[in-house]
């Protein structure tokens, strides 16, 4: 069963291959809503809003949102600061790491009802288990971003998480925390693989807010590779990432 639903301002795509995958299929996109509810920073009446506007004291806020706090500060510190969930406003906004925490909760909800085989794609967030409907590896497409209904590369990720950050579908929605007059237009997409769905979100958008040293970054990040492409449209991959190729 296949279906997909606007949610996080995106086209979120689930897959579920198995007996009865209906309810199953509700609850995950139910999950997601919920977590869209709770951290929209374009929602007002969302958790993650409140917070920024003082309404919620310390003590108030949610576990799971300490949780993502913590996510967010500890990749704040592995990327040396490239990713910063601290807004110059004095907001916070931690989406950089909620939709891959979000996409591994729901591959997590989908496996403990008893599937094995299933594909779930938020925007480029991608978690797979098993195989497809066909018997084979799930598969999916990097978009050229210079002709998107163009498919550059076609990647296996047999069972690791990938995430994928760039500007040429949302627009320059990503900033370099350290220089925040950097306009971040020599690389314009970069596809991350990593252990899971959550580990590659984490870091895709400080590997792109880092500019061509972002692919340099991944090759020496152990688990993880990485593919991008420059505003020239020259493609750089890092050493392993020919392994989920076929």
């Amino acid at each position: 069963m296949r279906d997909a639903r606007s949610i996080m301002g995106m086209t979120i795509e689930i897959e579920i291959l198995g007996n009865d995958p209906a309810r199953t299929s509700e609850m995950a996109f139910k999950y997601l809503t919920e977590v869209d509810k709770q951290f929209s920073v374009y929602k007002e009446d969302s958790e993650i809003s409140r917070i920024n506007r003082g309404e919620i004291k310390d003590e108030d806020i949610s576990s799971a949102m300490r949780r993502v706090f913590v996510l967010a500060e500890k990749t704040r510190e592995e990327t040396n600061g490239y990713f910063n969930m601290r807004c110059s406003d004095g907001t916070v906004d931690p989406s950089g790491v909620v939709k891959g925490w979000a996409i591994k909760n729901t591959a997590e909800l989908i496996k403990k009802a008893g599937y094995k085989n299933f594909f779930v794609n938020a925007g480029g967030d991608i978690a797979s288990s098993g195989k497809n409907e066909k018997g084979e590896e799930w598969s999916f497409g990097i978009k050229n971003p210079f002709q998107t209904d163009e498919i550059i590369k076609v990647v296996y990720p047999r069972g690791k998480g990938v995430a994928t950050s760039g500007s040429y579908l949302r627009g320059s929605h990503i900033y370099n925390p350290l220089q925040s007059s950097d306009e971040l237009r020599e690389i314009v997409s970069v596809t991350v693989i990593g252990p899971d769905v959550l580990e590659a979100d984490r870091f895709a958008t400080a590997v792109f807010a880092m500019g061509k040293e972002g692919i340099i970054f991944l090759e020496q990040l152990a688990g993880f590779e990485g593919y991008s492409i420059d505003k020239n449209g020259i493609a750089t991959m890092t050493s392993g990432f020919s392994l989920y190729l076929k």
